[in-house]
């Protein structure tokens, strides 16, 4: 083992047993190290509690709207099956399914509420959308043509204080024109089923038909709004909905779920990329208290500096022992925030309820959140991230010091000893 380590780790080992003016660097030592462990804990924990809402969110987005959507250019879309038929022969589309969509206001006794009524084919929208796994009452199967059945949002539902079996009014704004005046189209449907996907702009504000008492509301015809498109890897929807766009025979607008909620999902990956450069600062502030401690732990030991350079120890090799004096500390801290940082993000189901049940505070309210408990997701490639950074961090911040030690004199430093 070269010297440069060996005395670097005696260093290392001398300043925890050390009192007086050694206690204090290495209390110093020990607080960069716990601000290195909390600052990399806090980086996983939060990174990891972003990534899980990002899935989760785009788990409920994606329950209900779709990978990828073909529109015609006017608003209504002629030929729907043979695009669909079309877009099924791509070896990553996965299912197609035609809806129509419009406007409607929705009635119940006194209580009015404007709605986005989809017109589906049941089996068809069970291959495209999750509405099964966030049924509460009834089911998608229970839309059947002809029966006008409909399915509310949880919220919706709740404000017109509706339930299974009730019978809403549905105003259509295609209106009947008479020598009188324009009257609106107006239907009663029967409430079968409840959904709730947990995502306030579909809770509140979608209503699901079937697509054939949609087409003879609104007065389509055949005609339908668009086609519906799962795909086997949903990042690669952009790339597939480029391969269609040069495929399909008739004209049509194709939209994948990143430019359908583009807004959303960039406010989410900036929120998630201010808070990694926010708590980066955390870890730069322990750097700097690695400079500190290695500042005065260079002055302490300019008689043990100048003794090695005496007996043959280059500038190099001083300023390696430094280094790795720095190195040490950091690396101590990162694996213990790497450690308490994965061991927290993993039993945040735990830690939560727990924290809660002392304190008597709520962290995490089901009703505000709309989800039951705080998503965790830790990904390799964010660990990895952290640890290179972090470390490189910290040695950066080994350096000035451990230059200045290298920069020693020997007679100077042993004039007064």
């Amino acid at each position: 083992m070269r010297y440069e380590i060996l005395v670097g780790l005696r260093y290392t080992r001398s300043r925890r047993r050390a009192r007086g003016r050694n206690g204090f660097i290495s209390f110093i030592s020990l607080v960069s190290m716990l601000g290195t462990a909390l600052g990399v804990a806090a980086l996983i924990v939060v990174l990891s509690v972003m990534n899980g809402f990002q899935e989760e969110l785009r788990t409920r987005i994606l329950g209900v709207a779709s990978h990828i959507q073909i529109t015609g250019l006017d608003g209504d879309l002629a030929a729907w099956q043979q695009l669909a038929d079309q877009s099924l022969r791509h070896p990553a589309v996965l299912a197609a399914a035609p809806y129509v969509q419009e406007q409607g206001m929705l009635s119940l006794e006194q209580k009015v509420r404007g709605t986005v009524v989809r017109g589906v084919l049941p089996a068809d929208e069970d291959n495209v959308a999750d509405f099964a796994r966030y049924m509460r009452g009834g089911s998608l199967e229970d839309l059947q043509a002809g029966r006008f059945g409909i399915v509310l949002g949880r919220d919706l539902a709740y404000a017109l204080r509706a339930g299974l079996g009730d019978k809403v009014t549905l105003i259509a704004p295609q209106g009947l024109v008479t020598p009188a005046a324009v009257l609106p189209r107006v239907k009663q449907f029967e409430v079968v089923g409840i959904f709730e996907a947990g995502m306030q702009e579909y809770d509140s504000a979608l209503a699901l038909i079937h697509m054939r008492d949609a087409q003879v509301l609104y007065r389509m015809d055949d005609l339908v709004s668009g086609v519906r498109l799962k795909v086997a890897d949903l990042f690669a929807a952009p790339r597939i909905a480029r391969e269609l766009a040069g495929t399909l025979e008739a004209r049509a607008r194709i939209a994948d779920w990143t430019r359908s909620h583009e807004n959303f999902f960039r406010a989410v990956a900036l929120e998630k990329s201010m808070m990694t450069v926010i708590l980066f600062l955390i870890v730069a502030v322990a750097a700097f208290n690695i400079v500190s401690t290695l500042v005065m732990a260079v002055q302490e030991k300019r008689a043990d500096i100048a003794i090695l350079r005496t007996l043959g120890a280059g500038p190099r090799s001083v300023m390696a022992i430094f280094v790795l004096q720095g190195a040490i500390i950091g690396v101590v801290g990162l694996l213990a925030g790497v450690a308490g940082g994965m061991l927290l993000a993993g039993n945040l189901d735990v830690v939560i309820p727990a924290i809660e049940k002392m304190t008597g505070a709520t962290l995490w309210n089901k009703d505000v959140y709309l989800i039951s408990e705080m998503p965790s997701e830790v990904l390799a490639s964010d660990v990895i991230k952290i640890v290179t950074l972090s470390f490189t961090l910290t040695l950066v911040a080994t350096l000035y010091p451990s230059w200045r030690a290298s920069r020693v004199n020997p007679a100077e430093a042993l004039r007064y000893e």
